[in-house]
């Protein structure tokens, strides 16, 4: 025999939230519950959307009340509300969430950025509170974020997701696991949420967050978290709810150094303005000297890892050995098998003896950065500082520095600035000049196929003073 199942309509789900609360003498009120969670839909469920995946995994119970109903009201007033914020949150959505599960914390505070900040990072609240999260100096300083004239790390997202969880598990623990005080006093401060409890444990009232008497803001602030949570479980309302992979879209990079926008943008081949717009944090067009260096980048990471610039900066050449397993050279070099196999399009874990792999670590030897002394709006076309091996050379009968010049390929003005020379000084045979000369020379110049190069030979030499005199070709007459 089949039972029929009633399907609530929309008016009917939405009647429920209206039901009356207790009276608040109550002592302990027994609310109910919109939904009951089962202990095995606690288990998190992996869709392939990240919206659903979110959607699916929420377990706050949702407790019937008048305020619940008026900011549900207030979000179908606004159906496309959350298809427009998601736009700004979609490049951050997928690691937030990744840092709440890690931490096996309820998916619902990857919903707090929305209710804050509408997912803003440049907001700023009347009472100072700065980023996505909302949070205010003194609780960014306590929880580790850094914040001075080159970053704030209110405005980076993902560092202050770090923060902002840290702080609420800490008010989880403070409210002895009530998650409702717990987000109630991030919004508005312990002291108030504790102050409002110990009021009403005096009158004998209940101490749920219904019963507190809370500032406006906090009175609405998670009725609002809640009621985006409930909606999100009910699309059948008529809220809509996006569509974003449940991917990473983009990859932090640790650049390991001082970086400007300009020149790692112009490395990445992406966009610099996107770069920007990606790390709010930053607030200039470089980073602080001493930190942080880490950039998030508008690519995937297997787009990142293939990027010439990552191959060639941020990993190193190894030699399979006999014995080695893919396992183990991940291990020695804190790195993963799958990471290995992502750098070298390797489809299985099969190595051979003699095999090259490419093994991502951090391997930088160029600046990063511009000169600022410069005017600023030529800031970013600063040529890239390159590595360089001094050189000397002996003067002898018939050098001229236009000739020199010319044959080391180096501009005229930096043979006079390295030797504090004028161009009308005469050169003495001795006597020596210095020449900063490239340690490697990407574009050769044009000579003779049979003309020997100084380059090539002066790039093998362990110093200057190995390179030979023989090995310099004779200077023009």
């Amino acid at each position: 025999m089949q039972t029929q199942t009633h399907t609530a309509t929309k008016q009917e789900v939405l009647n429920a939230l209206l039901v009356e609360v207790p009276a608040p003498n109550a002592p302990k009120p027994l609310l109910p519950s919109i939904q009951e969670k089962k202990p095995e839909a606690l288990k998190p469920y992996i869709e392939q959307d990240l919206w659903q995946h979110i959607a699916f995994n929420l377990r706050f119970e949702i407790s019937p009340h008048p305020r619940l109903k008026k900011r549900i009201d207030w979000y179908l007033a606004q159906p496309d509300y959350l298809l427009k914020v998601n736009e700004r949150a979609a490049p951050y959505l997928y690691h937030i969430v990744k840092k709440v599960e890690q931490q096996k914390l309820p998916l619902e505070l990857a919903l707090l950025p929305f209710v804050e900040s509408d997912f803003r990072p440049h907001a700023v609240s009347k009472q100072q509170a700065v980023g996505a999260w909302q949070l205010v100096d003194a609780t960014a300083y306590h929880f580790g974020l850094q914040s001075n004239d080159w970053y704030d790390g209110r405005k980076d997202v993902l560092a202050a997701t770090d923060a902002a969880l840290a702080y609420l598990k800490y008010l989880h623990k403070t409210f002895n696991g009530n998650w409702l005080h717990a987000i109630a006093a991030y919004n508005s401060g312990e002291g108030r949420v504790k102050s409002a409890i110990k009021k009403n444990r005096k009158q004998r009232k209940s101490t749920h967050y219904w019963y507190l008497k809370l500032p406006k803001e906090t009175s609405d602030y998670v009725p609002k978290l809640l009621a985006l949570s409930y909606l999100l479980q009910h699309p059948d309302t008529g809220f809509k709810r996006p569509n974003l992979i449940n991917q990473a879209s983009t990859t932090i990079l640790d650049v390991g150094q001082e970086f400007s926008f300009g020149i790692l943008a112009s490395l990445l081949e992406i966009n610099k303005q996107r770069l920007h717009e990606l790390n709010p944090g930053y607030l200039r067009h470089q980073s602080p000297t001493n930190g942080p260096h880490k950039v998030l980048v508008p690519l995937t990471e297997k787009a990142l890892m293939k990027s010439a610039f990552y191959r060639d900066q941020f990993s190193l050449n190894y030699t399979v050995v006999q014995n080695d397993t893919l396992y183990g050279i991940a291990r020695r070099f804190s790195t993963s098998v799958e990471k290995i196999k992502q750098l070298n399009d390797k489809k299985s874990n099969l190595i051979r003896v003699g095999e090259r792999l490419l093994i991502n670590q951090p391997n930088i030897d160029r600046s990063l950065t511009v000169d600022y002394k410069i005017s600023p709006y030529l800031q970013q076309q600063a040529p890239v500082k390159q590595a360089t091996i001094e050189h000397h050379h002996t003067i002898v009968s018939g050098d001229s520095l236009w000739d020199l010049s010319q044959h080391y390929q180096v501009p005229l003005k930096d043979l006079l600035d390295w030797n504090n020379l004028q161009a009308a000084s005469i050169l003495s045979p001795g006597n020596v000049l210095i020449l900063h000369l490239p340690a490697k020379q990407e574009a050769k110049p044009k000579r003779p196929t049979n003309a020997p190069s100084y380059l090539d030979k002066l790039e093998n030499a362990v110093n200057a003073s190995e390179v030979p005199r023989s090995a310099v070709p004779n200077l023009p007459q």
